[in-house]
């Protein structure tokens, strides 16, 4: 349960949002790409990318990104290759297809404009309740809370709340905390400044209290427990799963692709047929593709790692002797120098780099 110990002050008085809009017009990070010609597609295009993952990261994702898709028409009239393929190595696939599907059915719907409204835009694949109140108040300037990672840091140690933030007690006073917060006016500077706060200064480990705009009225650094809050998630051993990628070549040194279902783990995306047994891998391969397979070598293990598990993969190499079939649709053969614009998860992507 969330336990609260409020500061001197009214929870949404005068004091909070103008420090920190102040704070922001100083020092924040206005020229963020999507801060520059704000528009709700920019906006959108920008909070989906940033969830799970760094600012420095998707910079330069995000102008690939608008660079070939500039409205979000132009995003619906694309293949999801396409969209894919720009997304490789961002990971978290699904927030690629959502824009895909997102964007088909705006253009649809309301006729390419966003909605200016929460609900509305909460019914869209891949909108969540804190993207479309970014959305509303960033890109129409409506007075509409939101609670990502930076702001739930940034609020809990404010008002000094225990309690793990993905508790649903927790959860729900943040959000009461984060709608008191938010002020009726200049909504798009105090959003942003809400969210700059926690990445620059308030961060996870290592804050620069010295610098805040609101640590003369902090709880936690009143209490000296800032290392401390958010309280953690327990710790939890996360499971390891293995699979055996075969690396199958013909005589021109093109490497087979099978696409993968849409929905899923790499969902849409390209990758090398996966076998779940080593000794089986040829064999199972050679059944499934109906081809003869001779096998050339075995690679080294390596691991990536997802959000619950870790997945440790080894290549397998082999070469075609006899193909028995027309391939269809999913399965091709590719450059592997010169894959083509299709989406690939990090760990193929690596696989074929290396030969």
């Amino acid at each position: 349960m969330a336990t609260t110990t409020r500061p001197p002050q009214r929870a949404g008085d005068t004091a909070f949002a103008p420090r920190l809009i102040e704070w922001y017009r100083t020092s924040g990070r206005g020229l963020l790409p999507w801060r520059v010609n704000v528009s709700p597609y920019r906006v959108w295009i920008s909070e989906i990318m940033l969830q799970q993952t760094q600012v420095t990261t998707v910079i330069p994702y995000y102008e690939r990104f608008l660079e070939q898709f500039p409205t979000v028409a132009d995003l619906a009239a694309a293949q999801l290759d396409e969209v894919l393929h720009l997304w490789s190595g961002l990971g978290y696939y699904a927030r690629a297809r959502n824009l895909h599907r997102t964007a088909v059915e705006i253009c649809q719907l309301y006729d390419g404009k966003f909605p200016a409204d929460v609900a509305l835009l909460q019914e869209l694949p891949g909108i969540g309740r804190s993207t479309a109140g970014a959305i509303c108040a960033i890109a129409f300037g409506l007075q509409t809370p939101i609670l990502d990672g930076n702001v739930k840091r940034v609020l809990t140690r404010f008002f000094k709340i225990s309690g793990w933030p993905g508790t649903s007690s927790v959860q729900k006073e943040l959000w009461r905390l984060a709608a008191e917060q938010t002020p009726p006016v200049d909504c798009a500077d105090y959003t942003q400044a809400i969210m700059d706060l926690g990445a620059t200064l308030c961060t996870r480990r290592a804050p620069n209290c010295s610098e805040c705009p609101l640590s003369a009225d902090c709880q936690a650094l009143a209490a000296d427990c800032v290392s401390t809050l958010p309280t953690p998630r327990k710790a939890r051993t996360l499971p390891v799963k293995r699979a055996w990628f075969v690396v199958i070549r013909n005589l021109n040194g093109d490497v087979l692709l099978q696409k993968r279902p849409p929905s899923g783990l790499w969902g849409g995306l390209w990758c090398l047929p996966q076998i779940d047994r080593e000794k089986a891998a040829i064999a199972t391969a050679s059944r499934e593709l109906e081809m003869t397979l001779e096998q050339c070598d075995t690679g080294i293990e390596q691991r990536h790692s997802f959000t619950h598990y870790h997945l440790d993969y080894t290549p397998v190499y082999a070469m075609v002797t006899r193909v028995g079939r027309v391939l269809d649709a999913e399965t091709k053969w590719v450059d592997p120098k010169r894959p083509g614009v299709i989406g690939l998860p990090r760990p193929i992507d690596q696989i074929l780099k290396k030969l």
